[in-house]
């Protein structure tokens, strides 16, 4: 829908009433500002299509406040209204990126057609603008599938904050694709030409912290047989990536805090500190408004990481996206292993919709390189995901089999067998076409068979 709302900015009452009054004959919405200052401060709370601005006003006249507008509202059309004397300011207002000026007394006529070709000229450059965006959107986030409303919103907030230094905290559950977000904004920021470091907090221990994370000079201490820089020195120009920042002790929480405070570390047995430039990007599993009450997490530094918050919802909340995201897996592992294209039965892709997906994006994969290795033919079946629902502790014991009181693993060589009689059989006994299947070469499936004694 075309914004067909005008801002009228004059100092004089009657004249701001008596455009005003005319612009909504011509079926516009108004508002009113009487200064360059309440213009801007309007135009903050208001999406406007075109601004009719005065250009002689006290305190901040029209030619600042222009200037304002393309450098904040670079879409939005300015009209200069200006009297007689003024028209060399109002030819300058122009070269500055006003669309058009008009004289007092104000012909309407005028008016209205300038009115609508500012308007339409804002239409063009807002749906530009849009197109723009969404290209930019699907280049920088090409990595991550994603086509349902929950993750079109995270890529809109995503490109919001890319171009900012401002702290990003991922807030999703494991597997649901943190790190590949966290790495997607890295790559589409001025800092992308700069290293992307990501840090699991939680295998940083109280011994190792200080070295992992802010380095060490050779000597300090023993096994220490080279300087070291630690992990935030070597995000200096780029993006260090704080994953699972809501597992990492409280103690080094503080030193953390410190570094991002005062941007400067100081390797363990120096005493000189090196001043570092870096974006942090966290993520967390966890709720840390409840870590912070249950004291396991420091409330100074949840206010400094929570700059700019996104959600990141786990793959039950986006159901569109897990066919998209199964199929693009199955796809995957057949290229990178060199077998046919596989794709799914209908039952299946009913299976995976109405999965609940606790492990999210990683269950997912697994789930379909075993369904692809499992299955010979090229039709994923209903029975390849026949543990998809399973406990995970069911799953493991249907790896092995009882005898003697104890458990047994099944020799390899009986799996082996099993899938060279199944893609002999699949394909008729056609040798090509089996060995296709399997994806290994004529020449060993031939010796395979005589291995196991199946030859046609």
């Amino acid at each position: 829908m075309i914004n067909q709302h005008v801002l009228v900015v004059d100092d004089q009452p009657n004249i701001r009433k008596l455009v005003s009054y005319n612009v909504e004959k011509m079926g516009y919405e108004t508002d009113t500002a009487n200064d360059g200052y309440h213009c801007i401060e309007m135009m903050k709370m208001q999406k406007y299509a075109a601004v009719l601005l005065d250009i002689q006003m006290p305190d901040k006249g029209g030619i600042e406040t222009l200037t304002e507008i393309k450098r904040d509202f670079p879409e939005v059309s300015v009209i200069m209204v200006t009297a007689l004397s003024d028209v060399t300011l109002a030819v300058q207002a122009v070269k500055l990126g006003a669309f058009e000026y008009i004289t007092k007394p104000v012909d309407f006529d005028r008016l209205e057609t300038e009115l609508r070709n500012a308007i339409e000229q804002h239409s063009l450059k807002k749906t530009v603008s849009n197109l723009k965006q969404e290209l930019k959107a699907n280049e920088l986030f090409t990595n991550i599938i994603g086509q349902s409303p929950a993750m079109s919103e995270v890529f809109s907030l995503a490109d919001r904050v890319i171009n900012s230094d401002a702290s990003v905290l991922i807030i999703g559950e494991s597997g649901s694709g943190k790190e590949l977000l966290a790495q997607a904004i890295h790559d589409g920021s001025n800092r992308k030409k700069n290293p992307f470091v990501p840090v699991n907090s939680a295998a940083i221990t109280r011994e190792l912290a200080d070295s992992l994370l802010f380095g060490h000079k050779k000597g300090s201490f023993t096994g220490a047989n080279d300087d070291r820089m630690g992990y935030f020195e070597q995000a200096d120009g780029g993006t260090i990536f704080l994953d699972e920042i809501g597992d990492m002790e409280t103690d080094i929480q503080a030193k953390v805090l410190r570094v991002l405070e005062e941007k400067a570390v100081r390797r363990v047995g120096e005493k000189q500190e090196r001043s570092i430039d870096f974006r942090v990007i966290a993520a967390t599993n966890r709720d840390l408004a409840l870590s912070i009450k249950e004291g396991s997490f420091r409330k100074d530094l949840y206010y400094r990481l929570e700059e700019y918050p996104i959600y990141l919802p786990p793959l039950r909340e986006r159901q569109d996206d897990v066919i998209l995201l199964a199929q693009s897996f199955l796809d995957e592992y057949c290229l990178s292993n060199g077998v046919p294209k596989k794709h799914f039965h209908d039952r299946v892709l009913e299976q995976l919709r109405s999965h609940h997906w606790p492990g999210n994006i990683r269950e997912l994969k697994n789930v379909v390189r075993r369904a692809a290795i499992q299955e010979v033919s090229e039709l994923i079946s209903e029975i390849a995901f026949s543990n998809i629902d399973s406990d995970p502790r069911e799953l493991q014991k249907s790896f092995f089999k009882p005898g003697d009181g104890q458990n047994q693993v099944v020799p390899f060589e009986a799996v082996e067998r099993q899938a060279i009689e199944n893609a002999f059989a699949t394909t008729n006994q056609n040798v090509i076409k089996a060995a296709r299947l399997l994806g290994i070469s004529r020449a060993t499936m031939y010796r395979k068979l005589k291995q196991y004694d199946l030859e046609p």
